[in-house]
């Protein structure tokens, strides 16, 4: 067998672990449906779509919201219970879900 095929299986393996991982729905999905939906896809007039945004712009979008940079008491309020990881966890489910069509 040559060395090729092993480390193909591997890289293959890799993409397959990152690519379930980046699915796992975050345990703190509750505190974001009510305003944008399971699918990022939004419900109330005016909510962002958040499904398909850039991951980091997510991230950093909500850490500004706990922080207080950004302004707004429902969002100040919900971000401010999350933990760094479910941050992380919250912009990349968003961000891997299906973007909106315009």
């Amino acid at each position: 067998m040559s060395a090729v095929r092993p480390i193909a299986l591997l890289f293959s393996l890799a993409a397959t672990l990152e690519a379930a991982a980046a699915a796992e729905r975050p345990a703190q999905i509750g505190l974001c449906m009510a305003c944008h939906q399971d699918d990022g896809r939004s419900g109330p007039p005016g909510t962002p779509r958040l499904a398909g945004q850039d991951e980091t712009y997510l991230r950093l979008a909500m850490e500004a919201y706990r922080s207080g940079e950004r302004k707004h008491g429902p969002m100040r309020a919900i971000v401010g219970a999350l933990q760094a990881d479910d941050i992380a966890a919250l912009a990349r489910w968003y961000a891997n879900q299906p973007a909106c069509k315009p």
